[in-house]
């Protein structure tokens, strides 16, 4: 997946994103950490899974099988529409909130994106408008690999734990361990980082590339950084910490991993070395955390 390669796609499917993600955002029930906000892997594509409304529930699911964008209720009503190259982010919002309309559904959403790579409202976006069925597909083919490894790795921790969401505002598929210890005050932080980071956590997740790091990566980092954490050892040999904006993230290139015979061992053995790493340097008791042997044949 070369970034530059499928930039203008990316950019074009994240604001759809941000989009649909606002419209769960506003109309499930508040969760803590931002738990009602983000979408979610499918076996087609991404869903937004159920949400409430006053005539029941309903759920919208990008298909990246068949292109195209679609509704359901639990009336048994459907709407959808396609997904294609030239349709517009302007274009999309209007028969995105259309389709609801005809449904009987009417969110309120803040219709301006959120650190997204464009600034301009959604109706108004007439210029991100690229969809590139090929890359589309393997965005979503790599999305389904990475959330099976990371629900494998949610399953070996017994703590407070959040799914394996995709959050639509930094385009990412994230998993976060939480120690149980309130987080100090972040005086400096904004309402959404406060909510986030309340409590001390160990992140896990991929992301396609952005301008920091301009190429597909799997990555971990700790918040509150502990003090010596980039001194610890990070598995397999090829992973690194990188510094940004003052803190270290743990880094572990696709395009070193994605042709390994053992792809998904290398990329949990990345994971626990970084929560090893994380939780030594924060204090976490790690041995109360790890979930004891299960014996399937007993059940």
């Amino acid at each position: 997946m070369p970034l530059d390669a499928w930039r203008p796609t990316k950019n074009t499917l994240h604001l759809y994103c941000q989009i649909v993600g606002k419209i769960r955002l506003a109309m499930h029930p508040r969760l803590n950490h931002w738990w009602h906000v983000p979408l979610y892997v499918s076996p087609r594509g991404l869903t937004t899974r159920t949400i409430p409304y006053s005539g029941g529930n309903f759920e919208i699911e990008f298909d990246f099988s068949e292109h195209e964008l679609k509704i359901y209720t639990s009336g048994g009503r459907s709407e959808n529409f396609a997904l294609y190259d030239g349709l517009t982010v302007a274009d999309f919002y209007a028969s995105l909130f259309s389709n609801l309309a005809k449904l009987g559904i009417e969110p309120k959403i803040r219709p301006i994106p959120y650190e997204a790579p464009s600034t301009i409202p959604f109706a108004e976006n007439t210029e991100n408008k690229s969809y590139d069925k090929k890359y589309v597909e393997r965005f979503h083919q790599i999305q389904v690999a990475v959330d099976d490894i990371l629900e494998e790795f949610r399953g070996r921790f017994i703590g407070k734990s959040t799914p394996v969401h995709m959050f639509w505002h930094s385009f990412d598929i994230a998993l976060t361990r939480f120690s149980g210890k309130k987080a100090p005050d972040q005086p400096d932080a904004n309402r959404v980082q406060r909510e986030a980071y309340s409590h001390e956590v160990i992140s896990f997740g991929f992301w396609f590339g952005d301008d920091n790091v301009p190429a597909p990566a799997f990555y971990s980092y700790t918040a509150p950084e502990p003090s010596g954490l980039a001194d610890e050892p990070l598995s397999p040999a090829s992973a690194k910490w990188q510094e940004a904006n003052g803190s270290h993230m743990a880094l572990l290139m696709y395009d070193d991993v994605r042709s390994d015979k053992n792809v998904r061992d290398v990329v949990l053995e990345f994971f626990e070395s970084a929560y090893r790493a994380g939780a030594k340097r924060a204090g976490w008791n790690v041995h109360d955390f790890m979930l004891k042997a299960f014996d399937k044949s007993a059940v």
